[in-house]
């Protein structure tokens, strides 16, 4: 809402001095948002005058039309002589008045303006259009003003150029504030002045000369006002004064009766709609629209209507989007003047409607119809149902006082019966939301001031005002007297939690992981978790993978991504994707998120699963379960990818790129952050190559249970996904690592005591994998094994095609003393002797 300081202070009597920067912040205070303070003819100053074009003459032998004009400009330029003016615009002609700057005045923007020679001809000032005055962006002509201003008359005076325009961002509960009304009345409460109500004058009651009207659909629309004006001159213009106005407000001027109603709802707050009466056929019903109905709307576009919609009509149908937009049939003529007789045609009796509808309904027609107008931004807000008579009684005095109508005697008024809408509220709540004792002297003065009238003692009882649909519970009472004695004034203190709450052992373990992976390098992402069926053909997944088993979404943000995911890995492939085409390289991503399966019996969660559940009450416990089990499971999953360099190359050293162990390495970061014990085996899953594919299992309650995939990514799925040649990818099901892990993560104790070193290099067969190796190895070395590591890895002629060599780094320790070479040497012998019965391993040169 744009808000001219200059039309506020009609209704409110400001202190002298105040600028438009003091007004918004005495509003920012009360709680309203004043985005920009824009001060109109900055930087302008004169002469600028009204001037009289008494001759022009054409230039044509230049590229474009050239016109070297004599205007009148009176006593304006000192001599009383005609100025010479070059112009190119050619909507003006000789006894057409204009605005002209002459030579020293200075335009916005810096623009000087002095006599200069330009076309072969000196120009003693300029002509000026819209836009170079700052009044528009309309640069199709020069200013043609009516013929009654005198000649040499300050023009910055009549033109208002010099004004400060308040941006207001309305919120949608302050929808009063959408018209200079609402804004008056929040600037006289925040300075404690008068307010001068323009909707105070008197209506005459309703009677039954007025045009008939039948409102079909009471709910939809509960309060119609209907008057009539006849003898409109159709040639009459809409004087300046009323043009600025819309044009500081943002609105364009179109015509007078237009231009009119568009004003009125500016100042009120109530829409308005004129109908051109001779259009009119019948009796004006609303009601809502017929499958099939179809309207042409005054920006000239045909739209089938929906039997939801609400409609304006005549006898031939509908005649407009009630509250959105009017219809083309009705609207008013344009003015027209017959060239043979000089008679004027045009819209002559004026029908001019004030009513109230459902918000509900605007904004749903609004929406459907892709159609925002001024009027259904301020209904589906809310509308002040009181203001209608008034702004119809105004918009009639203003056609009567500017067009020449006469107004006719018929009133008509069509409304549903209600009654007031009032609050119960203790007289101290306001003081227990704010934690500050206001008293019931300050609750019931501020709550006055807002319009409301208060009765009672410890109780009060509040009615609230018909412009404040807003004000619907004792919080929302509360809150307007904490605005209004100021937010800037309530205690900065800070909430005392009950004991006993904070973040629960699952989501510290999900912190855990967190910040594990982003210790070792890999950047957290976060993806929607939205994918389309044809990604897990990309996958490579086969027909019958659960992952292929997804939970389509009813109303779906892309037709292309319709269903929820069963797996992070497409988030990330996307991700990866897009930093290698930004330039980014060596990327390392992880995410942690939940993915989303069908329970097993089928179950599938329907729109209406929450009906009859209320935000009064809490949910039972059946209710709570009878929700939940409409839910799909939904475990949490974490996931990486990388590609590039691992290890970059430098002064220390040649780095080295990611491989598939970098993958198989991240699982065991996770494992590691929630205590579980992770075991890696070889394995083969649709994205990842078969031959370096790692199968990550967990014991959870004594079973072994399968948990996810590390490794190097398959050639076709890389192709598939656009990603880098090499690249590697994890995930596994976080939840289940989770169960097989301790609670705790405990610190490992640290001995005072030496360590000992034991190598070994065991030949096992080529197919046995390293983890049963040092399974067995863990086994047999028994408590003095504090780590072992695999440090090498060979095959060649000399073991054969079939073998291969693991050579491990054991570290020995006891807490309590320090190992003799016997003990150190026993637990070695131990270790091998378990590893060669289980897996075959012999010791290398032996």
């Amino acid at each position: 809402m744009r808000a001219p300081l200059s039309w506020l202070r009609e209704y409110v009597e400001l202190p002298e001095g105040q600028t438009g920067r003091d007004v918004a912040a005495k509003l920012i205070a009360a709680g309203l948002e004043v985005e920009t303070v824009e001060r109109l003819g900055q930087g302008l100053t004169g002469p600028l005058v009204v001037g009289k074009v008494l001759a022009v003459e054409e230039l044509t032998e230049f590229k474009k039309p050239i016109r070297w004009c004599q205007v009148d400009v009176g006593d304006a330029n000192g001599t009383g002589e005609p100025q010479n003016l070059i112009c190119g615009a050619r909507n003006f002609a000789v006894g057409d008045k204009v605005v002209v700057v002459l030579p020293g005045a200075e335009l916005p923007g810096g623009f000087k303006i002095s006599a200069r020679k330009t076309y072969g001809r000196v120009s003693e000032g300029m002509i000026c259009s819209a836009a170079e005055l700052g009044m528009s962006e309309d640069h199709d002509g020069i200013i043609v003003l009516p013929p009654e201003h005198e000649v040499g008359s300050d023009a910055i005076e009549l033109l208002e150029l010099v004004d400060e325009v308040l941006d207001i961002a309305v919120t949608p509960d302050r929808s009063y504030c959408l018209s200079m009304r609402g804004l008056a009345r929040e600037a006289a409460t925040a300075y404690g002045v008068p307010l001068r109500d323009p909707a105070l004058i008197d209506t005459p009651a309703a009677n039954e000369h007025g045009p008939a009207v039948e409102v079909a659909d009471p709910v939809g629309c509960d309060r119609f006002t209907a008057r009539a004006v006849h003898g409109v001159r159709p040639e009459a213009r809409s004087p300046i004064w009323l043009r600025r106005r819309l044009e500081k407000a943002g609105m364009r001027p179109i015509s007078l009766a237009v231009d009119i109603t568009n004003y009125v709802m500016l100042e009120l707050g109530q829409p308005l709609h004129a109908y051109d009466r001779s259009r009119l056929r019948g009796t004006i019903g609303v009601r809502r629209a017929e499958a099939g109905e179809k309207i042409t709307t005054l920006d000239g576009a045909v739209r089938e209507l929906d039997p939801e919609d609400l409609v304006i009509t005549d006898e031939r149908g509908p005649i407009g989007l009630a509250g959105v937009m009017g219809g083309a049939e009705t609207e008013i003529a344009d003015a027209e003047q017959d060239a043979e007789t000089g008679e004027v045609a045009g819209t002559r009796e004026i029908v001019v409607e004030a009513a109230h509808f459902d918000p509900v309904a605007v904004a749903r027609t609004a929406r459907r119809h892709r159609l925002v107008s001024e009027a259904s931004k301020r209904f589906e807000r809310g509308v002040d149902p009181q203001a209608a008579s008034a702004a119809a009684q105004r918009a009639v005095d203003l056609l009567v006082l500017l067009a020449g109508a006469s107004a006719e005697a018929g009133v008509t008024e069509v409304v549903t019966p209600g009654g007031p809408r009032t609050v119960a509220m203790a007289a101290d709540h306001p003081d227990r939301v704010a934690g500050v004792e206001y008293g019931r002297e300050t609750v019931v003065r501020r709550l006055q001031q807002v319009g409301c009238d208060v009765y009672g003692s410890d109780e009060l009882t509040v009615t609230v005002p018909s412009w404040r649909p807003d004000l619907n519970d004792p919080n929302d009472l509360a809150e307007e007297v904490i605005r209004l004695e100021g937010y800037e004034n309530l205690p900065s203190t800070l909430p005392r939690p009950p004991a006993g709450r904070g973040l629960t052992e699952s989501q510290r373990a999900h912190r855990r992981v967190g910040r594990a992976l982003a210790g070792e390098g890999y950047s957290e992402v976060l993806s929607y978790p939205f994918v389309g069926p044809g990604v897990f053909d990309r996958l490579l997944l086969a027909a019958d993978d659960r992952a292929r088993r997804t939970v389509r979404i009813v109303n779906p943000l892309s037709d292309e991504e319709p269903r929820l995911r069963t797996t992070l890995l497409p988030g990330l492939f996307a991700a990866l994707r897009r930093n290698e085409g930004r330039g980014a390289q060596n990327v390392a991503l992880f995410e942690t998120g939940l993915v989303f399966h069908p329970r097993a019996d089928g179950t599938v969660a329907v729109a209406d699963a929450s009906a009859g559940l209320s935000a009064e009450r809490r949910p039972s416990s059946e209710e709570i379960a009878a929700l939940d089990a409409a839910l799909p499971v939904q475990p949490r999953h974490a996931a990486v990818v990388l590609s590039g360099a691992r290890e970059l190359d430098g002064w220390w050293g040649k780095g080295r790129q990611a491989l598939w162990a970098d993958a198989v390495e991240s699982a065991r970061t996770v494992a590691r952050a929630v205590g579980a014990e992770l075991r890696v085996t070889r394995g083969a899953y649709g994205p990842w190559h078969p031959g370096r594919c790692a199968a990550l299992s967990v014991v959870v309650d004594g079973e072994e249970q399968h948990v996810g995939h590390a490794g190097e990514l398959h050639p076709r799925v890389i192709k598939a996904f656009g990603l880098p040649a090499g690249s590697g990818a994890m995930e596994l099901d976080l939840d289940a690592v989770e169960r097989a892990g301790g609670r705790l993560v405990t610190a490992p104790a640290v001995s005072a005591f030496p360590v000992a070193t034991q190598d070994v290099a065991l030949v096992v067969g080529s197919d046995v994998p390293a983890a049963e190796v040092e399974a067995a190895l863990r086994e047999g070395a028994g408590e003095l094994l504090e780590s072992l590591r695999l440090f090498d890895l060979y095959t060649g002629e000399q073991l054969g095609g079939d073998a291969k060599s693991l050579a491990y780094a054991l570290r020995f320790r006891a807490a309590d003393r320090t190992l003799t070479a016997e003990e150190v040497g026993a637990a070695r012998e131990a270790a091998v002797a378990v590893a060669a019965e289980r897996t075959g391993a012999e010791l290398r040169g032996v």
